[in-house]
């Protein structure tokens, strides 16, 4: 299957972020709606995936500050070729933006994953929204892209 990464303006789109970000997070991993919404849509750069028939499959994130994040994707495209698509865009994004790092707040089931693409974690674990995570730092000169599935 083909797909097409386009970076979105949160103003123009956000009712097509919504519906993947509430649908995943909200209903899936039952966050709560005033946890998955933020200020920080207004400024971040958000890209969105579609597939071939231009349906919407994944989104993701990065803030001015570099940290990455949101990023949700339908459960039937969870495989290495999206997530390396959202992750390609971010950190082109984060380049144009001139940033010398990115982060990430991930799920402790992720920690290994995002080890695999040059992150390291920074910090002690800890909760947001009733979920464990761990903050994650990659300078831009040390993220790989490995095929390394990430299925959560």
């Amino acid at each position: 299957m083909a797909f097409t990464v386009r970076n979105v303006d949160w103003g123009n789109e956000e009712h097509k972020l919504r519906k993947i970000r509430e649908k995943i997070f909200v209903c899936q991993w039952r966050i709560p709606i005033e946890y998955e919404f933020d200020q920080q849509d207004h400024g971040a750069s958000h890209v969105l995936v579609v597939d071939e028939n231009n349906q919407e499959v994944a989104t993701g994130r990065i803030t001015p500050t570099g940290e990455i994040g949101r990023i949700a994707v339908e459960p039937q495209f969870r495989g290495p070729e999206v997530y390396q698509l959202l992750f390609k865009a971010l950190i082109s994004i984060a380049e144009q933006q001139g940033l010398q790092q990115v982060q990430i707040l991930c799920e402790l089931e992720g920690v290994n994953y995002y080890q695999q693409q040059g992150f390291r974690s920074v910090g002690s674990v800890f909760m947001d929204a009733g979920v464990p995570r761990q903050c994650m730092t990659c300078g831009l000169a040390n993220f790989t892209l490995n095929k390394v599935e990430y299925t959560h």
